[in-house]
């Protein structure tokens, strides 16, 4: 079957999002940084904000157990924006010519809800995309069954196999593919402007 949508995953593919470029800022101690990254505010940590919860109450816990920490915790939230990069090189550029070859793009991105409109005034190429599946607002996280089965239904259930999804982590390709996608697991803009060219895309 052809492939006739494209759905990107957003954070290290359209976007550059990484919390140690502002921890560099809060914590200069590189061991003292990476072990806060690691025991405080980690990732699996962060997965609550990508499912909803809030940056004031998911902080509640950890400041009190980690209270000399509640500048840099609170700062997770308070400072979002001073993690991002920009852009991924190549892929704001691979995202026009799919648009202006007529192809239907959307994304389904494990990001956070509360900043959300910021992030659409932050970012541009967001509006290049016919619609966006945020996980903080549906309450649910890939590599979860059921987020995938909403960002189908946003795109008028297509059968699976006529979408292409794009993500860096293999994990959620891997989900994906088991539902009948096609995947493209992503770690540049020119590898994945190779697969599209490879499937007629560009």
């Amino acid at each position: 079957m052809a492939v006739r949508f494209l759905l990107f995953d957003l954070g290290h593919v359209l976007f550059d999002w990484e919390p140690a470029k502002l921890y560099r800022e809060l914590i200069p101690d590189d061991t003292e940084r990476d072990a806060f990254l690691r025991d405080v505010c980690n990732m699996e940590w962060h997965t609550n904000h990508d499912r909803g919860v809030s940056f004031a109450d998911n902080a509640v816990h950890l400041i009190h157990e980690y209270p000399h920490y509640e500048r840099e915790i609170l700062a997770w939230g308070n400072r979002w924006f001073d993690m991002f990069h920009g852009y991924v090189d190549g892929t704001p550029e691979l995202i026009n010519r799919l648009q202006a070859n007529g192809h239907p793009l959307y994304a389904l991105s494990n990001v956070p809800g509360e900043n959300w409109s910021g992030m659409l005034e932050k970012f541009g190429h967001l509006h290049k995309f016919e619609d966006i599946v945020v996980s903080g607002h549906e309450k649910c996280v890939k590599p979860e069954r059921k987020i995938y089965e909403i960002a189908l239904a946003r795109m008028g259930d297509p059968d699976p196999g006529s979408v292409l999804f794009i993500d860096d982590r293999k994990t959620n390709t891997d989900a994906a593919a088991a539902l009948g996608f096609e995947v493209h697991t992503f770690n540049t803009a020119q590898r994945l402007e190779t697969d599209l060219i490879d499937r007629n895309l560009l």
